[in-house]
């Protein structure tokens, strides 16, 4: 990849000069190094989980300390434990090897005699030799390979015998990580932020962000959680806590009661915000607000709305029509058993526009 991208899992590569018992400036990776890490992270990357499965950017950093030999297999092995103890819920476990090749000066025509392969190869087995034959890969199979020669072609038979190899040690290598970590661990670092993600429909963005980005302030403000939203409705709530009670949580109920359609038979536990002679507006969702007729508050006669309800103070209403505008009808007395000496039932009014006649 050249110039900018993206990229959900990166490996970054570190081989300082004193791991090869070398002197030298601390610089930023050169070519060797980045070679390395992006083998290691072509290794491990169809292993990742998906951006719907886990919605995180990983990045894993492997720091190499003594170099003699493949160490962007170890890099790979380490890697794949690290995502694991991390909690993040790979595919499966991934493990590399690198297999060398020692040919016989008198060596002619190749024959089997001729030659050796060499498993794990180590520093002065990778200078002196023919090959440098690197595989990784999960027990089903590979997921990345690279190889280098110094000889020109390479017998059929070698390389079958390379790879043949290459996948005994893979999976003697696999067995041996799995003494230590055979899975991903279930719950993931106390470390990483918690993200819930919530799928909104595109065209209800503006409702959660609000005039100037009021809405969705006064959302992080009191939940103390980051939240992002994208283009076609993802909403990414990040937070430190993971209990069901956390403030993700209560972040996730608010924007989901901002986009939330109210239904017909739904019962809310709404606030009184304004009071007219007719009735009580009672906001039932945020910014959603329905009207509480007179004629709805109880099943006796009321004198006065107030005489009922207070504005600012929360009852609960239930829902009994939403006509073809989108205005809500809302009942106090349908949650209320009747009198025992109630003998009729008024029927509902439903919302009506004003009309004007002239005279």
């Amino acid at each position: 990849m050249t110039g900018e991208g993206t990229k959900r899992y990166m490996h970054h590569y570190y081989g300082r000069p004193f791991s090869l018992g070398e002197t030298g400036p601390l610089r930023s990776p050169g070519r060797r190094e980045i070679g390395h890490g992006t083998l290691a992270e072509k290794a491990l990357k169809p292993m990742i989980p998906s951006k719907e499965d886990f919605p995180y950017a990983i990045r894993v950093v492997t720091e190499i300390l003594s170099q003699n030999g493949s160490t962007s297999m170890a890099a790979t092995c380490g890697s794949s434990l690290a995502l694991m103890d991390a909690g993040v819920p790979i595919k499966a476990p991934v493990a590399g090897v690198a297999i060398g090749l020692m040919v016989s000066p008198s060596a002619k025509g190749g024959s089997e005699s001729d030659y050796i392969l060499l498993t794990d190869i180590v520093g002065v087995e990778d200078f002196n030799g023919f090959m440098d034959f690197k595989m990784a890969g999960t027990e089903k199979g590979m997921t990345a390979i690279q190889m280098e020669l110094k000889m020109h072609g390479l017998p059929f038979e070698v390389l079958e015998q390379a790879f043949a190899k290459s996948r005994e040690k893979r999976l003697e290598i696999l067995g041996i990580m799995a003494q230590a970590l055979a899975e991903p661990r279930k719950e993931l670092s106390k470390y990483a932020p918690r993200i819930t993600v919530i799928t909104i429909d595109p065209k209800k963005i503006g409702e959660i962000i609000g005039p100037g980005g009021k809405i969705i302030k006064n959302i992080i403000e009191t939940t103390k959680c980051d939240i992002d939203v994208e283009d076609d409705g993802t909403v990414l709530i990040s937070s430190q806590e993971g209990e069901p009670d956390s403030d993700a949580q209560k972040a996730k109920e608010w924007i989901e009661n901002i986009v939330r359609e109210a239904k017909v038979g739904e019962i809310y536990e709404g606030k009184v915000v304004r009071i007219m002679d007719f009735g009580a507006f009672v906001e039932i969702l945020p910014g959603k607000d329905g009207l509480l007729h007179i004629s709805e508050l109880a099943h006796r006669h009321v004198p006065t709305v107030e005489s009922v309800v207070k504005e600012g103070e929360t009852i609960k209403v239930k829902v009994i029509e939403i006509d073809s505008t989108g205005r809500i009808s809302l009942s106090k007395k349908a949650l209320e058993d009747a009198p025992s000496d109630f003998v009729g039932k008024r029927p509902h009014r439903p919302l009506r526009k004003p009309s004007f006649r002239s005279r």
